[in-house]
């Protein structure tokens, strides 16, 4: 179900969409046309198998749920490691479906350096009762390895002491502690091999990262914390299949208002959810930061922004929310908003596992999106960028034991206050929080936000580092500018090593891991650092103003120094 008030907007969104339906683009979708979004087919003929993923998916339907009920009768816990549109699925997934069921297989993500939160989850969990999935396409993701070699470590150590007499083979058996998802050919894959991996997952290589939700980067997590595959790939396939065939309008409606909004200045696409699906909404985050803040555009999505009074946004919003059957809480506030002017659209789900259905019509929406703005959906060319510069970083540490110099701001309201001055019309700030993540993280993340936002009248998203460089990074430095970054630092209470290649298995690392020739070795704390300095560098290499605040070791206390400080600002 879907409904929508566009106000001003609609004759031109009217327009528009008549304008696709009369171009065929939904067939031209369906049949895999590159030019429907640029002429050349680089990195888009390659990147279209999320088209076909559902169907393909489900004869692999009895392969994940064998896997599921294996792992479930050996383990007590499964940590999925893993970055951006590897670890945002299966995020969303544990926490929409796995979160009701006591019996259900506890797991969690790593997707971060932050060695604080490392530790805590390695003194959570008992390294021989743990399924640890590695999970990357390229197989080289710098993360997602340290955190790999890591944990391989702990296992073997476990073995260890244990005895090898009742262990048996060693590192044999640490492997069969682990799974791996890859593409085919990647070099995590022939280590999965050596290293007799439980299971070996190989996606189709078609699919690019942030697309592989409904592929076994999403699926294989959902079987284990006890979500209905069949009913969420179901439930996928219908949406996909009658929107290619232009029997369903939403995704062509959705995509085509989204793209002309943002034509139009209304660019920040804020999202509200019922309660059970908020998850979702991370989710969505990195499908449309990632694949349409390039070229100058893109859309600015805002999520876990709760809703607030219309004289608290600017003329830059529309409004998606993203509700359960029979959830009336938002009504009365999204229809204030809607008589306020602003665009509202209404997306409707009959239960949870709607959520296939919605995956698939986001996937399409945002392809729509992109071809509607002109830009390629399915590249990331400002990545490269921050990771060129963290590389030299970590590689400065290696050699010398530090980092360069990244001067911070005293933390003090006055100061973030003057560095936001009177914000540009159109423009968003960004919390970038190299922080260790947490509930109280995340309500004092939740309080200075709420404090710019008002104050300001502007949007605002957050993201924890290094996590957010693979889900609003590329948006950050490739989008319109509009974005004014706040760097949150704060130093681990007790870091950790990286085990190196030598000392712990694992493929070589994409070009922005330190060379093992280095004299010192790399750390969990450092690399964090390093890809804080990295992106800031960026950040203003790509013309953006970023500050950076140093907020102590207990970086709730003082995140919320600056939100309470601006409030008061605020009144004064």
């Amino acid at each position: 179900m879907i409904s929508a008030s566009y106000g001003e907007h609609s004759i031109a969104i009217g327009a528009a969409i008549a304008r696709a339906r009369t171009g065929d683009l939904m067939r031209r979708i369906r049949d895999q046309d590159h030019t429907v979004w640029k002429p050349e087919a680089d990195e888009i003929s390659n990147r279209l198998g999320w088209l076909r993923a559902p169907g393909r998916m489900k004869k692999e339907i009895g392969r994940m749920a064998r896997f599921a009920e294996e792992t479930g009768s050996r383990t007590s816990a499964v940590l999925l490691l893993g970055m951006g549109g590897s670890s945002l699925a299966p995020e969303a997934f544990a926490e929409i479906f796995g979160a009701g069921d006591a019996g259900a297989t506890r797991l969690r993500v790593i997707d971060t350096t932050d060695p604080d939160h490392i530790a805590a989850i390695a003194a959570s969990t008992d390294p021989l009762r743990t399924l640890h999935i590695v999970a990357t396409k390229s197989g080289t993701t710098i993360e997602t390895l340290s955190a790999f070699r890591f944990f391989h470590r702990r296992v073997v150590q476990a073995l260890d002491a244990r005895g090898r007499d009742e262990a048996g083979a060693g590192d044999g058996d640490a492997g069969a502690r682990f799974a791996a998802i890859t593409d085919p050919g990647s070099p995590l894959a022939q280590v999965a091999r050596d290293l007799c991996f439980s299971e070996i997952f190989l996606n189709p290589p078609d699919v690019g990262g942030r697309y592989s939700a409904l592929t076994f980067f999403g699926l294989v997590p959902a079987a284990l914390v006890g979500a209905d595959v069949e009913a969420l790939l179901e439930r996928a396939e219908a949406v996909m299949r009658a929107s290619l065939a232009g029997e369903d309008g939403r995704a062509l409606g959705l995509g085509v208002a989204l793209g002309v909004l943002a034509e139009n200045g209304r660019d920040k696409l804020t999202l509200s959810t019922s309660p059970e699906i908020e998850p979702l909404a991370d989710w969505v985050e990195q499908l449309v930061a990632e694949s349409t803040g390039k070229g100058g555009k893109g859309i600015v999505p805002v999520v876990r922004e709760p809703l607030g009074a219309p004289g608290v946004y600017g003329a830059d919003r529309v409004f998606v929310d993203l509700t359960l059957a029979d959830d009336g809480e938002r009504a009365d506030a999204l229809a204030d908003l809607e008589r306020a002017g602003h665009p509202v659209i209404w997306l409707g789900l009959r239960d949870l596992h709607d959520v296939g259905g919605q995956i698939a019509l986001w996937e399409l929406a945002t392809a729509i999106a992109g071809a509607q703005l002109a830009v390629n959906p399915f590249d990331q060319p400002d990545v490269e960028a921050a990771k060129a510069r963290a590389r030299a970083a970590a590689q400065a540490y290696a050699e010398t034991g530090a980092l360069p110099e990244s001067p911070a701001a005293p933390l003090e309201a006055s100061a973030l206050a003057d560095f936001l001055g009177v914000p540009p019309r159109g423009a968003y700030v960004g919390l970038q929080a190299y922080v260790t993540p947490s509930a109280d993280a995340a309500g004092a993340l939740r309080a200075l936000r709420l404090a710019i936002r008002d104050r300001y009248r502007v949007a605002t998203t957050a993201g924890y580092g290094p996590r957010y460089l693979h889900s609003t990074g590329q948006l950050h430095k490739g989008g319109g500018g509009g974005g004014i970054f706040v760097q949150l630092t704060s130093e681990a209470r007790a870091d950790l090593v990286i085990p190196a290649p030598e000392t712990a298995p694992g493929p070589a690392e994409e070009p922005d891991a330190p060379r093992e020739e280095t004299r010192r070795p790399l750390t969990f704390g450092a690399l964090k650092a390093a890809q804080a300095v990295g992106d800031r560098e960026a950040l203003e290499a790509a013309g953006r103003r970023v500050i950076r605040f140093d907020v102590g070791a207990d970086a709730p206390a003082g995140i919320e120094t600056l939100a309470e400080g601006l409030s008061r600002l605020e009144d004064g």
